[in-house]
């Protein structure tokens, strides 16, 4: 099949919506490309406020399986496609559902109260308390039953920074995404020495040693706010690649340096990265490929994330 060329895609990949009653979804980690045709790019937690709300008989999630998948469990009646089925995730990956069942299990006598991290399978999902993003955290722990030690899945260095500030001990599973790992003490002090007047965002899936580092550490959302009214005019951004052409975008006139990792000058995700127009002009075509699962473990998982949207309104 012969490849669409642009502009000819673009036309067509918004021709395609329309006939197709659709919204496109794009994640802040996503390419330039991607954002600027989307009709809506934003973090986890306004994602899934989109996919809630929305009036489209289809939703294009551009971004990995598991936030397609939440605005499936979200929107049961509604057609969800991912434009590549192999988007995953690493945090994803690094708690598997039957895992963590098995945990549970043998700790039962233990009543966890389970939050987790939006970044996670539907099973895991269904398997909550819970769920919160890197922008709710805070508010999702506190509002946790005091009576119930709490586990939480699957960032560990998420979940160490929401105990530095709410001060609420819990377990954390021993999960990490690659990409925010790569991230290094003496990667980000370099750039610090090199832009001595530029501040230093981090998102809290880093580590502890470079989240030391931070002038500010937020969900990819907040950065947007802190940055445009930060009196700084330079910032060091240090999450996935992406992030940075959102902030060009909504607050021109101000210096976003890509944070480096230990061994490149940019961190991509490449799983965010396998989504393209062309696939996302296919998947609009074609209808797939679809996220489906069972409509028990969907009426699982909806549970703690309709517990989640009610408490951070």
């Amino acid at each position: 099949m012969v490849a669409t060329t642009a502009p000819s895609l673009i036309e067509e990949i918004k021709r395609l919506k329309q006939a197709r009653n659709a919204v496109i979804l794009a994640h802040n980690y996503q390419d330039k490309a991607i954002q600027e045709i989307a009709d809506y790019v934003g973090d986890s937690l306004g994602l899934a406020y989109k996919a809630k709300e929305t009036e489209a008989d289809v939703i294009v999630f551009c971004g990995v399986h598991f936030m397609a998948e939440t605005a499936k469990i979200v929107n049961p009646g509604k057609i969800v496609v991912l434009p590549d089925a192999n988007a995953g995730c690493s945090l994803e990956q690094s708690c598997p559902g039957p895992q963590l069942e098995a945990f549970l299990k043998a700790n039962a006598a233990k009543n966890y109260y389970v939050i987790a991290y939006i970044n996670c399978s539907g099973h895991v999902k269904a398997l909550s308390d819970c769920i919160c993003t890197s922008g709710n955290a805070d508010k999702i722990v506190e509002a946790a039953p005091k009576d119930r030690p709490i586990l939480f899945v699957p960032d560990q260095n998420l979940g160490s920074w929401v105990m530095e500030r709410t001060g609420r001990k819990m377990d954390l599973w021993k999960g990490a995404c690659y990409v925010h790992v790569e991230f290094t003490r003496d990667s980000i002090q370099k750039i610090k020495d090199e832009y001595p007047d530029a501040k230093v965002v981090a998102h809290p899936e880093c580590t502890y040693a470079v989240r030391m580092l931070a002038d500010e550490v937020c969900s990819t959302e907040k950065m947007v706010g802190y940055c445009r009214n930060s009196p700084a005019s330079a910032f060091i951004i240090v999450t996935e690649s992406g992030m940075l052409h959102r902030l060009e975008r909504e607050v021109p006139g101000k210096t976003f340096i890509p944070g480096p990792t230990g061994h490149c000058a940019c961190a991509d995700c490449r799983y965010m990265k396998l989504n393209t127009l062309q696939k996302l002009h296919d998947c609009l075509r074609d209808l797939s490929p679809r996220v489906e699962m069972p409509e028990d473990l969907r009426q699982r998982a909806e549970k703690p994330i309709q517990r989640m949207l009610e408490l951070s309104r």
